[in-house]
């Protein structure tokens, strides 16, 4: 039994049955035992590698797009360019190497980074030497001004809560103890959530609550609306909208059992873009997508970034560009380019930004 698993088993026997978004939130963000407090995860020394440590190609890419949606915004003079859970810094750095050849670009920002974890902050300032990077706690902390953020892999791992259809009706899914204090799921009361237009439910859905990351992206939408900017949000998730359990748990790069190790192991789950792209919509700003990472990416010269790189490479580098090039674009289980998808927010006077000519929601709101 993990330490974090002891004080989550006391404070079920104080309190009761936890919600399963204040179970992930004390799994992940514990001040003294949370998973992303103690450890930099990351890499495969970890548990799980992002695209940013994959290959320098990605970060390269996202900074140019940043540098495009500064000049769509007008070229501001003064603008923050903002990173929520920027991992070791890798994509932070590689965005700003990427974008030295753009004029005015790099004296007209200042770097802000969202992060909780200690530990992470320490290798974010290693990595971001000379930079001079402002630190968060919060997003709104950080949202001042004109701003342009990124947020890759940060949304699935917000805490959410689950509710499952019984024959009784909604009910919340619940972390409880069973006879030997061990931790198991249960079902609390009837409940209403706002599940949208369902119809008939079949016995056994899930419906998730993504109430953490709604708020993040509203927040993120108000914003740029109203003072100037741009958002990119890059996960795995689904384009359209449904029910179903997404929660995981990942331990050494495989796949673990969400209740066995708290605060040992990530916890996530998968990003409903449309009711991301929808909560945008309501607060005001402009979308651009939902696409692909795989479309994003060869829209932004993926394909050409890889060839002028192995143009200078030796055989074993150019073996290791052709494997990173695959492995963020290639469909299904075998790769990121499909799986995981991006979705931007703007102003609404903005053109139609970079990779996202063919790609754009509704406007129902």
């Amino acid at each position: 039994m993990t330490t974090l698993q002891a004080e989550i088993a006391e404070l079920i026997r104080q309190e009761g049955p936890l919600p399963v978004g204040r179970y992930m939130a004390l799994c992940l963000g514990h001040p003294r035992h949370g998973y992303y407090m103690t450890r930099d995860p990351f890499g495969s020394g970890g548990d799980f590698t992002t695209a940013p440590e994959i290959s320098q190609m990605f970060g390269e890419l996202i900074g140019l797009w940043v540098a495009h949606a500064w000049r769509a915004s007008g070229a501001p003079a003064r603008f923050r360019l903002v990173e929520l859970g920027p991992g070791r810094g890798t994509l932070m750095a590689d965005m700003l190497r990427a974008t030295r050849i753009v004029p005015g670009f790099r004296e007209a920002l200042s770097v802000h980074l969202v992060e909780t974890s200690p530990a992470l902050r320490a290798r974010q300032a290693a990595t971001l030497q000379g930079v001079a990077p402002v630190w968060h706690k919060t997003l709104a902390e950080a949202l001042d001004g004109p701003v342009i953020a990124v947020a890759n892999e940060f949304l699935d791992a917000l805490p959410l809560d689950q509710f499952v259809m019984t024959p009784e009706g909604w009910r919340e899914r619940l972390v409880g103890l069973d006879a030997e204090g061990g931790l198991c799921w249960g079902l609390g009361a009837c409940a209403s959530p706002d599940a949208g237009e369902q119809g008939t439910v079949p016995i056994g859905t899930v419906f998730e609550a993504a109430h953490d990351a709604l708020s993040v992206v509203t927040q993120l939408a108000g914003h740029v609306a109203r003072e100037g900017g741009a958002a990119l949000l890059i996960d795995y998730g689904s384009l359209r909208s449904g029910f179903g359990d997404t929660l995981q748990a990942m331990r050494r790069h495989g796949f673990a059992d969400p209740l066995a190790e708290p605060g040992e192991a990530d916890l996530t789950v998968h990003v409903d873009f449309e009711r991301m792209g929808q909560a945008a919509l309501k607060a005001g700003a402009a979308l651009h997508g939902p696409a692909t990472q795989r479309e994003l990416l060869l829209a932004l010269g993926l394909a050409e970034r890889a060839q002028a790189l192995s143009l200078k490479a030796d055989a074993a580098q150019r073996a290791a560009i052709s494997s990173a090039f695959d492995r963020l674009i290639a469909p299904g289980e075998t790769g990121m380019g499909d799986l995981f998808k991006v979705l931007a927010l703007s102003q609404r006077n903005l053109p139609l930004l970079p990779g996202f000519d063919l790609h754009r929601l509704p406007d129902r709101g």
